[in-house]
């Protein structure tokens, strides 16, 4: 019996691995969000589909076992890396009590990542990437982390940074970080990543304070060694000679 988890990158099938693609291939079912499945239409055209809108993936990862179980070869994709806010552990929860499941998980390309690139180089050097999201993280916990990153001077990546009922979370967060840092901070968001209407710019922690952001938003704040090098940000290494 076999399972695969599979990451798809941000926008599906151009930014996806190869080794992803032939793992579909071997798939009779594939189970994932709507939204995502729609991205990789024309590498599982004709396969039986599983899929749910959002906070269903619970179901989902359960309706994908029981088709593992019924001896199909089944598939659950996540956007971005399925190991990164993603279906891969999830999945492993769900599947305890059935070791004969194998279950392999196959990276893709994380937001941090791909938005990182369109960006320049902001994450050359330490790192730490943040669910904005209270829904499955207390709010406490959140906060300990982000200033934990702050205080450590690590460049940050910032993950659903917004929804509808969580407007004012980044702001929180910067306020948070300009304990530690510098309001010049250079920082920066990118929306749609590798998607149709893909954006991107630069900008200040002071002005990111006040920025509107989504949950198509993923957002890159930089360190103290954070700089501007031809319109592009980059987070030097420290590379001696230069």
């Amino acid at each position: 019996m076999k399972l695969y988890v599979i990451g798809i990158g941000p926008a599906g099938e151009e930014q996806m691995t190869l080794r992803a693609v032939r793992a579909l291939n071997k798939c009779d079912c594939v189970a994932g969000y709507n939204l995502y499945l729609d991205l990789i239409e024309n590498l599982i055209a004709g396969k039986e589909r599983i899929q749910t809108g959002m906070m269903k993936e619970v179901d989902r990862c359960i309706a994908a076992r029981d088709a593992a179980l019924n001896g199909k070869t089944v598939a659950v994709i996540s956007s971005g890396d399925a190991g990164v806010y993603g279906m891969a552990g999830l999945m492993f929860e769900v599947c305890e009590d059935y070791p004969q499941i194998e279950i392999e998980v196959i990276s893709g390309i994380t937001a941090a990542c791909s938005g990182g690139a369109v960006l320049g180089s902001p994450l050359t050097c330490d790192f730490a990437v943040i669910s904005l999201s209270d829904l499955l993280t207390p709010w406490d916990v959140i906060e300990k982390r982000v200033k934990s990153a702050a205080q450590g001077d690590f460049c940050m990546v910032l993950y659903n940074p917004a929804s509808k009922k969580r407007i004012d979370h980044l702001k929180r967060v910067c306020d948070m970080i300009l304990e530690f840092q510098s309001p010049e901070t250079i920082c920066g968001i990118v929306r749609n990543i590798g998607r149709e209407g893909e954006s991107s710019k630069l900008i200040t922690l002071e002005k990111l304070r006040d920025t509107q952001v989504d949950m198509l938003t993923t957002v890159f704040i930089g360190n103290s060694r954070t700089k501007i090098i031809s319109g592009k940000m980059v987070t030097p290494r420290g590379y001696r000679g230069i």
